[in-house]
């Protein structure tokens, strides 16, 4: 029948030690408290019993009288009971409470590491799960500079000028979301007008503006943009590479001449990428070199 049920709850073993570790301070800051109230009432009622009822009066250790001392052997238990709580606890349970919170930081990444692999394993099937994530998008565009020998930087610069290429950058980028590895991200000044900057890095801590967004993998970064309507992946090669196989359009501004490099562009497979659009201009005075406008589209 239905409601009959039951959910069972389940606590990891170190995660119950420290929650009992915690309960158990609580009750000792709570017992060290009442005795501190008690050591209160009870010397002034130690005092009212000796000098106003007389009490032991005639009582006295080496010429004083005997309350003096049970307040002192009193105030020392109370002492002793304060170091026991905040400073014992201090030296010798900060470790181990550290120690507990490793294990289970390090218990949750490896719960997500088994999480990660009960996902399917396939290349296919990965990737045809980001398309789901990104629907909303429709066209996950691929914009880069390339040489005829598919060469695109070199020490982490661009090894060509061209201002028609920066402007048609902007005009297209810009609103829209970029994406980019650590190094491209380096290669600016500072973040670009009107874009937001998604980067990619396995650095933990990474630090960036607080307007740039920082994820680990392309697939997250995807999975970030998926509210833009085209999403623009920058760079570098690496990037690229992965990007490929998610990306719907490229825009590529093709500088028809060879260059030395050390980071180069993926070969389009013909197979997969159709030219739809090519528009080429000779070099002027703000443009040093041949080059052409290319669009290509998945077929």
């Amino acid at each position: 029948m239905l409601g009959n049920n039951k959910s069972n709850a389940t606590i990891d073993k170190e995660q119950l030690e420290l929650l009992k570790n915690a309960q158990k301070r609580i009750q000792q800051k709570k017992r060290l408290y009442i005795h501190f109230v008690v050591f209160l009432i009870g010397s002034v009622f130690i005092i009212i019993l000796n000098l106003i009822l007389g009490f032991g009066k005639t009582f006295k250790l080496f010429n004083t009288d005997w309350f003096v001392f049970a307040i002192l052997a009193w105030l020392f238990l109370l002492l002793y009971h304060t170091f026991n709580v905040f400073i014992t606890h201090k030296f010798m349970g900060k470790n181990w409470e550290q120690t507990q919170l490793e294990k289970l930081v390090s218990k949750q990444k490896k719960r997500l590491e088994e999480i990660k692999n009960t996902l399917p394993n396939q290349e296919n099937s990965n990737t045809s799960e980001i398309k789901k994530k990104t629907d909303l998008k429709k066209n996950i565009t691929i914009i880069a500079a390339v040489a005829n020998n598919n060469a695109i930087g070199k020490d982490n610069q661009l090894i060509w000028h061209l201002s028609d290429d920066l402007k048609r950058f902007k005009a297209l980028t810009s609103g829209h979301h970029i994406i980019m590895g650590r190094k491209t991200f380096e290669s600016f000044p500072k973040p670009l007008p009107n874009r937001t900057h998604v980067v990619i890095t396995r650095q933990a801590d990474y630090k960036v503006p607080h307007e740039v967004m920082v994820v680990n993998t392309l697939e997250d970064a995807l999975d970030v943009s998926r509210h833009d309507n085209q999403p623009f992946i920058i760079g570098g090669g690496e990037i690229y590479n992965q990007a490929l196989k998610f990306a719907d359009t490229i825009e590529l501004t093709r500088v028809h001449e060879n260059f030395e490099a050390d980071t180069f562009f993926p070969k389009l497979d013909v197979s997969v990428w159709q030219e739809t659009v090519s528009h080429h201009f000779k070099k002027d005075e703000h443009n040093n070199h041949d080059y052409s406008f290319i669009s290509y589209t998945r077929i």
